[in-house]
């Protein structure tokens, strides 16, 4: 799977983070950065739960 984000979208809330910090993190920018972009896959709950709980709907996940 690869996580993608809309970058235009996306207001560096950190809802993602908080679901899973070892994948989504905000930066001292106030920008928000994917630390991997291919998780594996036992990791998909966390990015469906990620992805579902972002505000802005800017998380994809692509298969």
């Amino acid at each position: 799977m690869k996580i993608v984000v809309d970058y235009d979208l996306c207001e560096s809330n950190a809802v993602c983070m908080g679901v899973a910090p070892e994948v989504f993190e905000v930066g001292d920018d106030d920008l928000l950065y994917v630390l991997n972009e291919n998780p594996p896959e036992d990791m998909r709950a966390k990015m469906v739960e990620a992805a579902d709980r972002c505000p802005k709907q800017a998380i994809t996940i692509e298969d």
